[in-house]
């Protein structure tokens, strides 16, 4: 597309990252006409960092994005060089999907799948300014004056905003290295009265495999067997597979770190943005745990036809002579050459407690955020939140419901929920301890959560939904099959039980029972003439449920009592000043987060149980009130 003096869409979506993808292919699939604008086309769906996708509690929302229609993880299928099941040794809720891709071609896919959806045009372009009606967003401006007037905007533009990169006391503009900052959005919006604070974020060096001796690191193979996150994947690799490659930091390593700590800018108090707690430069890893004397990295590759090596763990904005000084002390990389050093970024985030659940902005109408611009970290936060914004962006325009996603059916609820009712001061990324009914949000189960809200967003065709439909029945058939046959105590049935290495049975009991012990797996149910499904997609949610029933039950009564408080809901124009019994700092909590049920008031940080409790005298007296002027009202008549 050229140059557009005015121009007129349902939807503009502005920055071409997994949010902006998410969000633009939500909308078109909704029947809107939907323009994707981004500065550079050469960066669509790019991994700035590491070039992998999912990982424990990520690998979890990439099947929800799936599940509810998103690009995500048909893209992460299609581009995996390897595939891992972590934890899968642990409990069923701690356990995550994580692939290696390879970064061009995830980048291909998605922009290919971009350009041949109907409903959507992509151009480049730099978005300087929103057009305001008052405080309603009608559109954006160009760098080059022109404008497109829209119905709706989604804001994602990742660590764009003012980016700043600082390689030692080197400061240089933009978001990431070959692209420019977007520089106008965020002054606009502190402007209008928004919040808008820095956060940081760094990135390792990149290094080129014929300069790393592979004899002294140790090979790290990825699972045989592999279970797709997308449901509408092939269920076998796609691309071959390769190995990645671990080696450790010595303490000579953290002694050059240390003697240059003066020129790293996170040291000097050049950037002043907080950085991922969780993620933490080499730096930040050398002070903190002062004790460690070596810290291990993998060497991952960047892809199948690329010398690019990326050194995951060492995220550094050290000066580059100084990066290729340390990086010579770790093992297999004693004549190292860096390709492209590691660097730090500073940019503008919106401090998330300002936007609804349903990701558009409070202050002004139309006008969604999604991803980092809501100070979160890592690709599967940011799609996940374009997913939404796009989705309710969508609905606005349709008069459709807002679509919200409660804790417990999704960690995308989780995600939203803590942004917005918590906010963040530090880059915020998803784990599973931030779930409290994490057991009944397993990778598993996603379809079980989720189909039928699918359903009601639409962006997924019906043979997309007939399948889930079957796969579910399916499996809700082999539970009643498990639990209305029975094994008997026969001869024969004892000898094989004991070959199971499990106790001889009392009585008769139903293949359900039996399959409880923990020695049982499935599979061992065939060896006493079990019949049944073993499509893994079928077999391992029902087995999970058998096993952890005890445990997926108590949870389930939680979530039951909890949803007391969150069908509470609590209207917009609510005096929290009025009621009694609240501190000064819950009226300003309450006030300025304006939940939206009793439960995520409970949630805010600082409002007490008593808060809690005085809301609800509130709601009680204001119900009776409303009874009794319509007693009034009908007696009068």
């Amino acid at each position: 597309m050229g140059n557009m003096k005015t121009s007129h869409f349902d939807v503009v979506v502005v920055g071409a990252g997994h949010a902006g993808i998410e969000a633009c292919l939500a909308n078109a699939k909704l029947g809107l006409n939907t323009l994707m604008i981004t500065t550079n086309l050469d960066r669509i769906g790019y991994m700035s960092c590491n070039p992998s996708i999912g990982g424990l509690a990520k690998g979890h929302m990439v099947r929800e994005i799936d599940v509810l229609g998103g690009l995500m993880g048909l893209a992460a299928d299609a581009t995996c060089i390897q595939y891992k099941r972590l934890n899968s040794s642990r409990g069923p809720a701690v356990r995550g999907t994580r692939v290696q891709n390879d970064k061009k071609l995830y980048s291909d896919f998605a922009t290919q799948a971009l350009f041949e959806q109907p409903n959507l045009k992509v151009m480049q372009g730099e978005v300087k300014r929103l057009i305001l009606d008052g405080n309603l967003c009608v559109g954006v401006v160009l760098a080059d004056g022109s404008e497109v007037r829209c119905r709706a905007t989604v804001i994602t533009t990742g660590t764009f905003m003012n980016g700043v990169m600082h390689i030692g006391f080197k400061q240089s503009p933009g978001g990431r290295v070959g692209d420019q900052a977007s520089i106008g959005l965020s002054d606009q919006l502190a402007k209008f009265g928004f919040t808008v604070q820095r956060l940081k974020t760094g990135t390792p060096p990149r290094l080129d495999k014929n300069s790393i001796d592979w004899s002294k690191t140790l090979p790290q193979y990825g699972d045989e067997k592999f279970y797709p996150f997308s449901f509408r994947s092939e269920k076998s690799f796609q691309l071959p597979q390769i190995a990645c490659h671990l080696t450790r930091t010595t303490e000579k390593t953290h002694d050059i770190i240390r003697k240059n700590l003066d020129k790293s800018p996170m040291f000097c108090g050049i950037i002043e943005g907080v950085g991922p707690r969780y993620c933490p430069s080499i730096e930040d890893k050398v002070t903190r745990f002062a004790d460690r004397d070596s810290h291990q990295t993998f060497l991952e590759p960047e892809g199948l036809n690329t010398d690019l090596i990326y050194l995951q763990g060492i995220s550094t904005s050290l000066p580059e002579d100084v990066q290729i000084e340390f990086l010579r002390t770790i093992p297999g990389l004693e004549n190292v050459k860096i390709v492209r050093p590691g660097y730090a970024v500073e940019y503008d985030f919106v401090e998330p407690t300002q936007i609804w659940h349903r990701l558009e902005t409070r202050p002004i109408r139309q006008l969604f955020l999604a991803g980092q611009i809501n100070g979160t970290s890592g690709y599967e936060e940011a799609a996940a939140q374009g997913l939404v914004a796009g989705i309710n962006c969508g609905h606005s325009i349709l008069n459709r419901p807002e679509f919200v996603l409660d804790r417990d059916k999704a960690y995308m609820g989780v995600l939203i929920d803590d942004l917005v009712t918590k906010g963040t001061k530090e880059p915020y990324r998803m784990f599973t301890s931030r779930a409290e009914h994490r057991l009944v949000l397993r990778e598993d189960n996603t379809i079980d959560r989720l189909a039928d809200i699918s359903k009601s967003v639409f962006l997924m065709n019906s043979d997309n939904f007939s399948y889930l439909d079957s796969l579910r029945k399916r499996r809700h058939s082999l539970l009643s099959d498990l639990r209305d046959l029975k094994i008997y105590p026969t001869a024969e049935v004892q000898e094989v039980i004991s070959g199971l290495g499990s106790t001889a049975l009392l009585k008769s009991v139903s293949f359900e029972e039996f399959l409880r012990r923990p020695e049982v797996s499935f599979q061992s149910l065939t060896k006493l003439g079990f019949v049944s499904d073993l499509d893994p997609d079928v077999f391992e949610s029902v087995e999970i449920e058998v096993k952890y029933s005890g445990y997926i039950r108590r949870q389930l009564e939680l979530i039951a009592q909890t949803k007391r408080f969150e069908d509470l809901l609590l209207t917009s124009d609510i005096d929290y000043g009025s009621i009694k019994g609240l501190s000064v700092e819950e009226v300003q909590k309450l006030s300025r987060v304006l939940p939206r049920t009793l439960g995520q008031a409970q949630r805010i940080s600082g409002v007490n149980p008593s808060a809690v409790q005085a809301i609800m005298v509130y709601l009680k007296s204001r119900k009776v009130r409303a009874e009794g002027m319509n007693e009034l009202r009908e007696n009068r008549v």
